[in-house]
């Protein structure tokens, strides 16, 4: 259940795609992961990228060979320092062009460097707004302003769009044919939040005519252009350097865009060399805490684990936060297949009493792989609450027990559901499922590894899995629940929305609940978007995280109709190999 692993595909709120169904998958075991790190002699953002084959008995050396010297660090620190005053002057001199290059910095996934910089060019413009409003007739720039501002927490009201509306209210014709400004407006409508109707008229009428566009255009690279955009909005979507060219972008036209590329290839370089060597240091870790072998039935990804961390905290300096937070995504996994599949109900209570009570002398009559859980579990959250302690002088231990009694008291509703054959009300079901997904856990100990604002009101927020964790839990468990088959490698029983929403409703079909599924979701996103908007009580870095945890969702639910998941597959070769292997993923 927990950050589980049942088939999804990909969908905004306006083109939605339901998933097949999925039967079990197999386990593979993880060989040395120093063996499958990659040459990658290149390194290049221009790069295609193809859905790999497993690779076996290849060894690849554990760095990148120009990282033996400092000429990349050098180079990329002199190109950066470029690239920031171009984006400076050209926030001062042109306000759209300004605009422009901030979102090919965001698209290609390294804004982390350019927080200030885009911060002061957007304060600056949102002062302007405030005072005279988007008086701007083009469409392109006005929905890319709207779009930019939001995404920085500012308010903006979707009032600016009534120049391009008629006295009905409806969207003019005349922009029909704005095929750049169209998709600008379709990107905007994604960051709606709730009660917005002309959003939502904004994202219907977008969609409508760029589907149309993307079937009938003459220009292929266009028409693929339009369909990568439908399904893939830069709101609910994971940018990297790779593919960036795959996507809708501002400023191919403007020189600025060479500079840009080529700080995005030094950067790649250094930034894949940092996760490389990360996930060495989480293969050892997982190997020498030794649950493969302890506990039988446990699941072997430690690199699909890795990439949850790799997705929340993408600012490369953040590389101890990301080795850390892998360690209790994995033991939410482990946990989650002890209750779905290898518990009886009655240990599976004591389990959760000890763990409520974390009483590590209450286990000694729980079987020997649950006393081995509960210690691992109790070593790992004492040396992150350490290490936090440590860094930014606040010991979250009780926070993180509290969090891993919840979760454990979700799954064993859960278990006595099935266990009596209860069937709760699909709402009931949704919102014990909001705590089960383990995102809250997740974000708890990313709220504390980042040691962000820590305060005694944002403890008791975040210990009380406020609306901008509850809304990333709900895209997650909905997801997940579209999957209506079996979890990988589980022969266990897990509950689905879906199902209990037809046994609630017994006049809708399966469609119809799909739908009603995907319409949850997409109010959970407005939520989101809600409470990314100033003022947020949490650090921008958290509301980042947050943000791109719902964003991996589908990364981790696409599964074909070989069990496997290309999307992630692809995601992670576009980050980290050139040639994926899979030991760790399945």
């Amino acid at each position: 259940m927990a950050f589980s692993s049942k088939n999804i595909s990909s969908a905004s709120s306006h083109v939605q795609v339901i998933p097949e169904q999925t039967s079990k998958v197999g386990k593979q075991n993880l060989s040395d992961i120093n063996s499958l790190l990659p040459n990658n002699k290149n390194g290049s953002i221009n790069e295609s990228i193809g859905v790999s084959v497993p690779l076996k008995h290849v060894t690849y050396p554990c760095e990148h060979p120009s990282f033996n010297n400092d000429d990349i660090h050098i180079d990329h620190a002199k190109k950066l320092e470029v690239v920031k005053h171009i984006l400076i002057r050209v926030g001062d001199d042109d306000p759209f062009e300004g605009l422009a290059m901030i979102d090919t910095v965001q698209r290609l996934g390294i804004d982390y460097y350019f927080q200030d910089e885009i911060e002061q060019i957007l304060q600056r413009q949102s002062i302007v707004f405030s005072n005279h409003g988007d008086r701007h007739n083009d469409l392109q720039e006005v929905a890319l302003r709207f779009r930019l501002l939001r995404q920085q927490g500012y308010y903006v009201s979707p009032d600016v769009f009534n120049n391009f509306r008629n006295k009905e209210g409806k969207f003019k014709q005349n922009i029909s044919g704005d095929i750049n400004g169209l998709m600008s407006l379709y990107e905007a409508s994604q960051l709606s939040i709730g009660g917005e109707d002309v959003l939502d008229e904004a994202g219907d009428f977008s969609v409508n005519l760029l589907s149309e566009y993307a079937t009938h255009l003459a220009d292929y690279d266009l028409a693929g252009l339009v369909k990568h955009l439908l399904l893939h909005p830069y709101r609910k979507s994971l940018s990297s350097a790779r593919n960036f060219f795959h996507g809708n972008f501002q400023g191919n036209e403007y020189v600025w865009i060479l500079d840009l590329k080529e700080l995005a290839n030094k950067d790649f370089k250094l930034v894949q060399s940092i996760h490389q060597k990360e996930i060495v240091q989480i293969s050892k870790w997982w190997k020498e805490l030794g649950l493969v072998k302890k506990l039988e039935f446990a699941r072997d990804q430690p690199l699909k684990w890795y990439m949850w961390s790799m997705t929340c905290f993408t600012d490369p300096s953040l590389s101890w936060q990301r080795i850390e937070l892998t360690k209790p995504i994995s033991l939410i996994y482990i946990i989650d297949d002890i209750f779905d599949v290898y518990g009886a109900l009655d240990v599976l209570t004591l389990f959760t009493e000890a763990i409520i009570r974390w009483d590590l002398g209450g286990i000694e009559q729980l079987p020997e792989f649950m006393k081995i859980c509960f210690k691992a579990l109790n070593d790992i959250t004492n040396e992150i609450s350490n290490k936090v302690y440590k860094e930014h002088g606040y010991n979250p231990v009780h926070s993180l027990r509290k969090a891993w009694g919840s979760l454990c008291n979700a799954f064993l509703t859960e278990a006595k559901w099935f266990a009596s054959g209860h069937l709760p009300k699909a709402e009931e079901y949704l919102q014990n499922g909001i705590v089960s997904s383990g995102v809250h856990l997740g974000l708890v100990h990313i709220f504390f590894l980042l040691g962000h604002g820590i305060t005694s009101e944002t403890v008791r927020l975040i210990d009380s899995n406020p609306p901008i964790v509850s809304s990333v839990a709900t895209i997650l468990r909905l997801w997940d629940d579209l999957g209506s088959a079996k979890d990988e490698n589980q022969d266990g029983n897990d509950g689905s929305y879906i199902y209990y929403y037809m046994m609630e409703h017994q006049d809708v079909t399966a469609e119809d609940a799909q739908k009603h599924a995907m319409d949850k979701i997409s109010d959970a996103w407005k939520r989101l978007n809600q409470e990314c908007l100033s003022p947020n009580p949490f650090s921008a870095s958290f509301t980042r995280a947050s943000l791109n945890t719902a964003r991996m969702v589908p990364l981790m639910y696409s599964y074909d109709d070989n069990q496997r998941l290309p999307r992630l597959e692809e995601y992670i070769k576009s980050l980290l190999f050139d040639n994926l292997p899979t030991q760790g993923v399945y």
